[in-house]
């Protein structure tokens, strides 16, 4: 499934590539399970390009959310687990592209989790930068609210959680960082590092993995934009 959505992003492969990945798919169950987890990355190519999402990749956007519906009324941390409570905002965010990319719109059914203190630091950093790497995909263009708000406000624990994965040799979190920090570029706020060569020596160390290299070629497409102008 990234590798599909890597392709759409690239410009090539299927004009319908998650339609055609459930079509062709011997599990056609599992094939929604992928785009439930890939979530709001499998319209990444229309977040960054401002193009509609093919009919048939909306419908297998619904049809995932359907088979595989979010929790309702996740609390968020410390009342409640953070892992669910990341899956309901990534959950959101799918639901955000959808109506915004989808010819007429589209009917969701995510509603917005509640922000809570999570999305600040709160002295540890460390747990933070985990948090929003999990977060990562509301990183996209036409995602906006508390998350985005919570990393513009924090570029230093972004990039102290970022310089500490690169560290650990964590480069799946780290990719996942520089999609904020590439972010934060775009939207002109001051960074305590320079996010391209950054983005480089993870495309450069990471290695094999497909959804690693997606990570990176998000990043990448959002530090192309211009900085101080929000893309959408």
């Amino acid at each position: 499934m990234a590798h599909r959505v890597l392709d759409t992003l690239r410009g090539v492969g299927d004009t319908a590539p998650l339609a055609g990945f459930v079509e062709g798919a011997a599990d056609p169950k599992a094939a929604l399970a992928a785009i439930r987890i890939i979530g709001a990355d499998t319209l990444a190519a229309q977040a960054l390009g401002g193009a509609a999402a093919h009919p048939g990749d909306v419908a297998a956007v619904r049809q995932a959310a359907a088979v595989f519906p979010t929790p309702v009324h996740v609390p968020a941390p410390p009342e409640g687990s953070a892992e669910n409570w990341a899956v309901a905002w990534r959950d959101w965010a799918t639901a955000r592209l959808l109506e915004r990319h989808a010819d007429g719109g589209a009917e969701t059914h995510a509603p917005q989790p509640a922000a809570g203190p999570a999305l600040a630091p709160n002295g540890s950093w460390q747990s933070w930068a985990v948090l929003m790497a999990q977060l990562s995909p509301l990183s996209l263009p036409g995602v906006e609210g508390p998350v985005p708000d919570a990393a513009r406000r924090h570029p230093v624990s972004l990039a102290r959680g970022i310089t500490r994965a690169m560290l650990r040799r964590d480069y799946p979190t780290a990719a996942r960082l520089a999609r904020w920090i590439a972010v934060l570029h775009r939207d002109g706020v001051p960074l305590p590092l320079d996010p391209a060569p950054l983005v480089e020596h993870i495309s450069l160390h990471a290695g094999g993995g497909t959804r690693l290299a997606l990570d990176v070629a998000i990043a990448r497409a959002l530090l192309a934009t211009t900085p101080g102008r929000t893309a959408g």
